[in-house]
């Protein structure tokens, strides 16, 4: 009998989350023949993920307001799942659950922000980001338990989300995103030559205000102070005048001259920093992954070389280095620390770890197949 599959995505318009769809309804779309199953997507656009074999539903309007997103999760998607009448899997990529009527429902906690240690000084910048780490704990919470199964990225979402929710480990199923199979073809020729100086620290993230700029910049007018101009230079992905985060960052630090605010940068550029970057910093407060950790040591691996990376040292960070061979750690914050250890791996005197790739419990999925092979395990069986 078909097995009729609805994902719902109204939300997810851009960045790492559309990746997600995609690659779901990407997955979904090549299998369609072979498993006899129906497929319908509710997304804000068709032409976001665009794929064959696949139903669309269309809800622009969802995205305008909260107050507009509940009611379609908890009316419109309420209706459509009694239209649809027999609905073996709902599965919800963004986080909150619907009221609706399937089988079985399944949620993608996309979403970090609950254990973000937000500062008042956040609403300042952007007050969303601070609300939003409030109200995503809320909203999770809302039909939570009509779930069979979560799905997080890393061992510590399970673990965090298990206790903040009281639902058992083992109805959440880690599901790393997949690894990047496919570099730049220019890659191998992207390497610094011996001549290349100053020493080159990188950080590359969008201007959030979780994101951790300041400590970066701090700790580069710490060592600049140390060490004087042109012994070194940090490059940040930020031009200063994208947000009032950004602002602040250029007003403040804007006068540091090792700091260069480089701006956002397309794939080849990007990789052609990783490539040629020295020492790789990230000072998130808080990710669900980390993408440009990932980016950066597959790069190092490429190549063939093995260099320092300094992270926060929070959970993500040690999960998402996995098998990093040079990496050290940080307070989230401490500015001053960053600076030591940056002068450190400038005087090639760091103290670095390998960090061990640990063994996930089950239930695991290493990629889409695995995924809903577990989601509809024990389905109309």
């Amino acid at each position: 009998m078909k097995r009729t599959i609805v994902i719902s995505a109204v939300n997810l318009r851009k960045g790492g989350t559309l990746t997600i769809l995609r690659q779901c309804l990407s997955f979904l779309s090549s299998e369609v023949n072979r498993q006899g199953w129906r497929i319908i997507a509710l997304v804000h656009r068709r032409d976001l993920a665009d794929y064959p074999h696949i139903e669309y539903i269309e809800l622009p309007w969802a995205i305008d307001g909260w107050a507009k997103r509940l009611w379609c999760e908890y009316m419109t998607m309420h209706r459509i799942s009694k239209e649809l009448e027999s609905i073996d899997l709902w599965l919800s990529l963004h986080d909150t659950t619907p009221r609706v009527r399937a089988a079985r429902q399944a949620v993608y906690c996309q979403t970090s922000f609950p254990f973000l240690k937000w500062h008042w000084g956040d609403f300042r910048f952007d007050p969303k980001i601070p609300l939003f780490a409030l109200f995503t704990r809320f909203a999770y919470q809302i039909g939570i338990r009509r779930n069979r199964y979560l799905i997080v990225q890393q061992e510590w979402l399970r673990r965090g989300f298990s206790k903040m929710f009281g639902i058992t480990a083992e109805r959440f199923i880690v599901a790393p995103p997949p690894r990047n199979a496919q570099l730049p073809a220019s890659l191998s020729s992207l390497s610094r030559g011996e001549e290349d100086v100053p020493y080159r620290f990188f950080f590359a993230s969008t201007p959030d205000t979780h994101k951790g700029f300041e400590t970066l910049a701090e700790a580069t007018r710490l060592l600049e102070r140390r060490v004087g101009c042109g012994a070194f230079e940090t490059i940040m992905t930020i031009r200063g005048d994208e947000n009032k985060y950004a602002q602040y960052i250029k007003a403040r630090w804007g006068e540091v001259r090792s700091l260069h605010f480089a701006g956002l940068m397309d794939r080849d550029r990007l990789y052609a920093h990783y490539a040629s970057t020295d020492c790789f910093v990230f000072p998130s407060r808080v990710e669900t992954w980390g993408l440009p950790i990932t980016e950066f040591l597959e790069t190092c691996h490429t190549l063939g070389v093995s260099k320092p990376v300094l992270l926060a040292d929070l959970p993500y960070a040690h999960e998402t280095s996995a098998g990093g061979e040079r990496v050290a750690f940080f307070p989230v914050e401490d500015a001053a620390k960053l600076a030591d250890l940056m002068e450190q791996a400038l005087c090639g005197k760091l103290a670095t770890q390998s960090i061990t790739r640990e063994e996930v419990s089950a239930p695991y999925a290493q990629d889409w197949s695995a995924l809903f092979e577990i989601l509809l395990g024990e389905v109309n069986t």
